[in-house]
């Protein structure tokens, strides 16, 4: 078999869905492209370096991960290289509709809990926020921690519909929900003390088990003011 082709050019745009993994044997799923999406090769460390697997950055959130070289057929050189677009508070809010939209339809669709979906229709808590908000346009960063970081942090009774929750530890974010009106968010989560899937939960009707496993979870609100531009310089 001839070996397989290596790429050249500095940015690709995907033809396909692809999925990226967290180890250059291609384990564990960490993130997903989907048809569009731009990224670039990477170069990594000689200790890193495997003869089977590329290690690539997705250039709209700047997140890596690894693909196999089979999946090179997937990507396509392009000189139309990926350039953000800048969009201030006033101009998010009257796209969160359409996110919140994007979020219910998903919602209503069959669908899993898939630790590293972004694509659907199996998400996990992150990739339907990022997915959601890039319906409308808005770049998120990839990880829920990701996400709480770049968003201003706002009271618990301020929260709008469109606001971002987070719960986890008092150490670390784990998860994130879209926040719906009335005590109420949308949000992915997992078989172990979610839902396995898509569902709303409140912050203020606790009977629900899930709920309240999430309401003791809480960390804080955050609202998305801008745009995701990675290695931006006001961006950390």
């Amino acid at each position: 078999m001839p070996p397989h082709p290596q790429p050249t050019a500095a940015e690709y745009a995907c033809r396909r869905t692809l999925n990226l993994y967290k180890t250059p044997t291609l384990e564990g799923l960490v993130t997903q492209a989907a048809a569009g999406r731009h990224l670039q090769i990477q170069v990594p460390s000689p200790t890193e370096a495997s003869p089977s697997a590329l290690l690539v950055r997705l250039c709209e959130d700047g997140y890596p991960g690894w693909i196999g070289l089979r999946q090179i057929s997937a990507l396509e050189p392009t000189t139309d290289l990926y350039h953000p677009t800048e969009m201030d508070r006033s101009a998010i809010v009257e796209r969160l509709p359409q996110v919140i939209a994007f979020a219910e339809a998903a919602m209503a669709q069959s669908n899993v809990y898939l630790w590293g979906g972004t694509v659907g229709p199996n998400f996990d808590c992150s990739g339907l926020m990022q997915t959601a908000f890039a319906s409308a346009g808005i770049r998120l960063p990839r990880d829920s921690y990701q996400q709480e970081a770049f968003t201003q942090p706002i009271g618990w009774d301020d929260l709008e519909p469109g606001d971002l929750v987070f719960f986890g530890t008092p150490e670390r974010t784990t998860h994130v929900g879209l926040y719906l009106g009335e005590g109420r968010y949308l949000h992915s989560s997992g078989r172990d003390q979610g839902r396995n899937g898509i569902g709303i939960d409140s912050l203020t009707d606790l009977t629900d088990p899930v709920s309240q496993t999430y309401y003791q979870q809480r960390r804080r609100p955050g609202r998305v003011m801008v745009s995701y531009w990675p290695d931006h310089p006001t961006v950390s």
